[in-house]
């Protein structure tokens, strides 16, 4: 591949279709237009995403260049596409769906609307932790949900993990976005799967007397809460953090430059991490193209381009991350099954309402 084509990514004027703006947590979507019908001997493949961001865009043009196959998308909330598949059954033209929780992604598998993945290439690109048990989605990418800290105000030596944060030295501290969010939701949900309801309904109570405000906007909001001297400490992904350091706005930039990540529970159940995945629809029309696409995008330099450009951490062991996420480790992640994190999300949306967590 010609190194110039993976260059940064713009908006996706070069994709053939657009539909659904938004992710499962963007606030909005629109239509725009529908993915196209399979041709005759298609040179063409249908993708249903919850992913929104700019650097996907390119993967799937910089396919189209090197392959011939149209890469026709249609963008929304997870659960609305996983609705219109179940509704379209047959008919539909979707080949690929993509979202970004392991907890959606055994939803979508259990609403039969999938189909196992059969690939030597994809099963020798992501490890057996990032695929399905049933290879009925594989991933593409993670992200871990971490402590970041104000710099000037906080020791790291004096972070340790997750449970930490409810202890009486960070009361008034603690800033997180609102129970609303699937990243909360799934990072409760692993507290339930590892240590229980009781101790995850601790932690949960816990974090809400030690909240420095009321929950309030989404992880960038946490990071400049913390900039701002509200609170000293944050639970926040990852990737907001790369994306802040790189971002053309200088606000962000400076906010990004003042806080740490700290990976938590390295000494017991390791850092959560959640996985953004991909899936075969059961009624894939254009099958051979469908698994041409997971290949590339699971491969080393698409893998190492979404890195280095969404500051997610590839699946693909022998992809290479930029240097910003190496400069904060290595870690150790939870050892969980990703369905678990579906399995207990309306247990964990339940211990929010109760211990006050908005």
């Amino acid at each position: 591949m010609m190194a110039s084509k993976w260059i940064k990514p713009v908006l996706a004027t070069a994709l053939l279709t657009i539909g659904l703006a938004g992710c499962n947590t963007a606030e909005s979507s629109s239509e725009s237009k529908k993915a196209k019908p399979a041709k005759e001997e298609s040179k063409v493949v249908n993708v249903y995403t919850a992913r929104h961001y700019e650097a996907d865009d390119q993967v799937y043009k910089n396919f189209t260049e090197e392959t011939g196959i149209e890469v026709n998308v249609v963008k929304a909330e997870a659960e609305e596409l996983i609705e219109r598949l179940k509704r379209e059954g047959e008919s539909t033209n979707a080949d690929l769906f993509i979202t970004v929780d392991g907890g959606v992604l055994a939803n979508a598998k259990n609403n039969d609307v999938l189909q196992p993945i059969e690939s030597d290439a994809i099963n020798e690109n992501v490890p057996e932790n990032l695929r399905d048990k049933e290879n009925y989605w594989v991933g593409m990418s993670t992200r871990a949900r971490v402590i970041v800290y104000a710099k000037d105000r906080v020791n790291p030596e004096d972070l340790s993990t997750y449970e930490d944060l409810t202890s009486d030295k960070w009361k008034g501290k603690v800033l997180a976005r609102s129970s609303t969010s699937l990243y909360n939701q799934s990072l409760l949900a692993s507290f339930i799967e590892l240590n229980g309801e009781e101790k995850a309904e601790e932690w949960a109570e816990g974090i809400v007397n030690n909240f420095a405000r009321q929950p309030d906007g989404g992880d960038r909001d946490q990071a400049k809460a913390i900039a701002a001297g509200t609170g000293d400490v944050g639970i926040m992904n990852t990737y907001y953090v790369g994306l802040m350091a790189n971002s053309e706005d200088p606000e962000e930039k400076k906010v990004a430059e003042n806080i740490g990540v700290f990976y938590p529970n390295q000494e017991t159940n390791g850092t959560h991490v959640n996985v953004s995945g991909i899936g075969l629809t059961k009624h894939s029309k254009n099958k051979e193209n469908a698994l041409k696409l997971v290949e590339y995008m699971t491969d080393v330099e698409a893998q190492e381009y979404l890195s280095a450009n969404n500051y997610e951490f590839p699946v693909n062991p022998e992809a290479q991350m930029p240097e910003l996420l190496k400069s904060w480790g290595e870690f150790k992640m939870q050892e969980l099954d990703f369905d678990t994190l579906g399995e207990h999300n309306a247990k964990a949306i339940e211990i929010f309402n109760k211990t006050g967590w908005k």
